[in-house]
């Protein structure tokens, strides 16, 4: 009988595996599109004559679109079931891809962005949803990867295409359209990991509610939080700008690759800390995201790709570990009909302070220069990660933070 068992397992466990497999390469290539933009960037502002300020608006429309998918279609996939709004999140993102193609100005950019942050913020709780439906451990470790992973996938391949490929304005989008129809045709081929429940038109009423056990800890790290979105918002819109600016590199692969550095380290953070406790993470995140950033603006000021690397791997440390830190501190202090409310709440903080000071920072960047901005951020960054660790320190004691 235990043969028996074991052997018609089998398929099901090498099933659920390929299923597991397949999700986590769609959420890469979800993210991968969303930060395909940026290496371009600079090629659009050239091309279409505007100003940085322009440049972080097409950012931020897009994680303002994403942040309202989340909170409207966050839990649309719980009673239509998974595999038909993650094939229709394909679809409004293939249409974003041939808006970036048909782009001949800021406005088109504007509205490719927008739709594409709905895409993925449909996506992104559909298939986050999925892998924990195959596995609640595995699922959740990858929900933390493979986002970061994406965006490094996507800036790392656009700026290589754009660097040795011909036409990168079209070519970009191509590629990544060739990739979602190929998504959209094999994920009938997978099977469905929930049944439909009831009560969808009540689940697209956006739940918003910080519990009161969890007021004071989310209070407490909040200006860690924006730091960290801070930081990740800077770098995944004025980044490659920056570099160019302050190095004199005008190689796309330079900028990219220095954006990369942030998402892939984060990642990589994210993954090695996966099963430390709430307060290791932390202090980890924070002891190292400082030193990086003081090392990210000595790279700028002495124009050395190098050292602003380096700096850019040891702020991604700290940037990947600190945001599982806050997530492990608050989620546990919810009860299970709490938690859809709070991470709301949670999304609503860390996307505003993802797109709010970088569009700011499109404002000083063409009224002082790249430079003398990158000092300005840094300096308000650091200041948030100090008034979070004078704010930790007072808590202690007051605040429970999960184990």
């Amino acid at each position: 009988m235990n043969a028996i068992e074991s052997t018609a397992s089998a398929p099901h466990h090498s099933a659920s595996r390929l299923a597991s497999l397949f999700y986590a390469a769609t959420s890469v290539t979800f993210f991968a599109a969303s930060s395909a933009p940026t290496p371009l960037y600079r090629i659009y502002q050239q091309a279409f004559a505007f100003s940085p300020v322009v440049i972080t608006v097409i950012f931020a429309v897009y994680a303002f679109a994403l942040l309202i998918s989340l909170l409207i279609a966050g839990s649309i996939s719980d009673h239509l079931g998974r595999r038909p709004v993650i094939f229709a999140s394909l679809l409004l993102n293939m249409v974003a891809m041939a808006l970036f193609l048909m782009a001949d100005g800021p406005n088109w950019l504007i509205a490719a962005r927008i739709v594409q942050g709905f895409a993925t913020g449909a996506a992104a709780s559909s298939i986050g949803a999925a892998l924990v439906d195959l596995d609640p451990i595995k699922g959740s470790v990858t929900n933390s990867i493979a986002p970061l992973s994406g965006m490094a996938v996507g800036a790392l391949g656009t700026s290589i295409l754009v660097q040795y490929a011909p036409a990168p304005m079209f070519l970009v989008y191509a590629v990544f359209l060739a990739l979602l129809v190929a998504h959209a045709v094999l994920i009938w081929r997978i099977p469905e990991t929930t049944i439909r429940r009831p009560g969808l038109l009540a689940s697209l009423k956006p739940e918003v509610a910080v519990p009161p056990q969890v007021r004071r800890t989310l209070l407490v790290l909040t200006p860690i939080n924006i730091s960290v979105w801070a930081l990740a918002g800077f770098y995944l819109s004025l980044v490659p700008s920056l570099v160019s600016a302050t190095t004199g590199s005008a190689a796309p692969l330079v900028g990219g690759s220095v954006v990369a550095a942030l998402t892939i380290s984060g990642a990589s953070s994210v993954f090695l800390m996966r099963r430390a406790s709430a307060a290791r993470a932390l202090t980890f995140g924070i002891s190292t995201m400082v030193p990086g950033i003081l090392a990210v603006i000595a790279g700028v000021h002495i124009a050395q790709v190098s050292l602003l690397a380096i700096g850019t791997l040891i702020a991604g440390a700290g940037f990947g570990t600190t945001f599982l830190g806050t997530v492990r501190s608050i989620m546990p202090l919810a009860k299970p009909d709490e938690r859809a409310g709070l991470l709301s709440a949670f999304y609503i903080q860390s996307y505003l302070a993802f797109s709010l000071p970088a569009i700011l920072a499109g404002f000083l960047s063409r009224a002082l220069g790249f430079a003398e901005t990158a000092d300005i951020y840094a300096a308000a960054i650091l200041l948030l990660v100090g008034g979070g660790i004078f704010a930790l320190r007072i808590g202690r004691g007051k605040m429970a933070v999960s184990a």
